[in-house]
């Protein structure tokens, strides 16, 4: 199971708005859109999270940025395991 969370962002938070998701460490999935909910840039974080190889993403999305004025950032969260109390 996964959530899905969106977030409206200007051109000028774009970027730092994608780090920081990038940083929470349970995103699966970030999906970028422009302001009629056109697909700009999917970002599958799993894999970017190897460092150097996300640098030429970040790149892409900073890029991005300067296109248009604002933004929506769909963020794919993987679920968390529901904890349990047992008693030994």
């Amino acid at each position: 199971m996964s959530k899905q969370t969106e977030f409206k962002v200007s051109g000028d938070e774009l970027l730092k708005k994608v780090k920081a998701i990038i940083k929470e460490g349970n995103v699966r999935r970030i999906i970028i859109k422009d302001q009629k909910g056109r697909e700009y840039l999917e970002i599958p974080v799993n894999v970017g999270v190897l460092g150097a190889l996300f640098a030429p993403i970040l790149v892409a999305v900073g890029a991005l940025a300067a296109l248009a004025s604002s933004f929506t950032l769909e963020v794919v969260r993987k679920e968390e395991p529901k904890k349990t109390n047992r008693k030994k």
